[in-house]
């Protein structure tokens, strides 16, 4: 059995590879999907399912064009419903990744698809949770999300998250391993830990929103305080992971052609496209294009660039290192 977590630190995300006996699974993954591939070709694997938690608000994921190159299914849990060919699996079902089992528990109140993923070994045994935003380490996940979506406020999806959490995570033993989707740094939660792994045992004894003697009505308010409003991209990238989007290849292609000094200015001024420099600090200091935008490729460049350009279709030119 081999179970990996791919995490992007830019992103703050967990994406996952199980293994077993010749067959994988991935969970969550990126649009970017080549490391996945190839981890399983090390293995000599071959990709059985394609897992997702929700469909993702901060990220684009891979699921489309993983499930095209490989031919596995995408598997979805209750109340999912995507534009675009996959499975929508009931509360309780089980799916076998070689010797081992992985069951759909839904857990609705981040969003009404959320679905917490337990794995479990030969033997039957609870192994882990991959709880996608359900549970962060510290932390679980904003309620406030989905609540146009579902028709509902975010006290009624957090009560939804309070029932998930007491019902269907917590009278997991506390040996069983947490595989959350995101970690500290993500717009997903509040208040999450920097660690990306951790005992399910250890978050019932710090995690603020799973303590045992907290009532319904205490959970509602305290997940609900404090929310900061959701970067302005995250309903078209919701869009986008529910209704399908253009091939990763192609974004890069034509992203990566080199424009001359001359094509860039035109398209500049022919164009309403944002002008995006992506070098260091003291490049951009020393000389830039008038009315560009800075937000350099170190540190949390992904999410800076949700936060300032909410429209994820916008055309941008982009000023790279040489």
């Amino acid at each position: 059995m081999t179970i990996e977590q791919i995490y992007t630190g830019c992103l703050a995300q967990g994406a996952y590879y199980i293994e077993s006996k010749g067959e994988a699974a991935i969970i969550d993954p990126l649009r970017e999907v080549s490391p996945y591939i190839k981890r399983a070709a090390r293995d000599k694997a071959k990709v059985k399912y394609v897992f997702e938690t929700h469909f993702h608000a901060d990220f684009v994921s891979g699921h489309i064009t993983l499930s095209r190159e490989t031919g596995a299914p995408i598997i979805y849990g209750p109340k999912a419903d995507p534009s675009f060919e996959a499975y929508i699996a009931k509360d309780g079902e089980e799916f076998k990744i070689g010797d081992l089992t992985i069951k759909v528990l839904h857990t609705p109140g981040h969003t009404m698809e959320s679905t917490t993923y337990l794995l479990r070994d030969a033997q039957g045994k609870d192994v882990a949770i991959f709880s996608g935003d359900t549970l962060f380490l510290g932390d679980v996940g904003r309620p406030d999300l989905a609540q146009k979506a579902a028709h509902l406020t975010q006290e009624e999806l957090a009560g939804m998250l309070y029932d998930s959490l007491r019902e269907k995570i917590m009278p997991l033993a506390d040996d069983v391993t947490v595989y959350p989707a995101h970690g500290a740094g993500s717009a997903c939660g509040k208040n999450m830990m920097k660690e990306t792994v951790d005992t399910l045992g250890n978050q019932k004894r710090v995690n603020y929103a799973l303590r045992a003697d907290m009532t319904r009505e205490e959970f509602i308010e305290e997940v609900t305080e404090g929310l900061l409003p959701p970067p302005k991209y995250f309903p078209l990238n919701v869009k986008m992971n529910k209704e399908g989007y253009e091939d990763i290849g192609v974004v890069l292609k034509r992203g990566t052609t080199a424009l001359d000094p001359d094509e860039f200015e035109a398209l500049a001024n022919e164009s309403e496209a944002i002008i995006l420099d992506v070098r260091t600090q003291q490049e951009f200091v020393k000389g830039h294009i008038p009315r560009s935008i800075f937000i350099g490729l170190n540190g949390d460049f992904a999410p800076w660039v949700g936060a300032l350009i909410a429209d994820v279709t916008q055309s941008i030119l982009l000023v790279t290192p040489l």
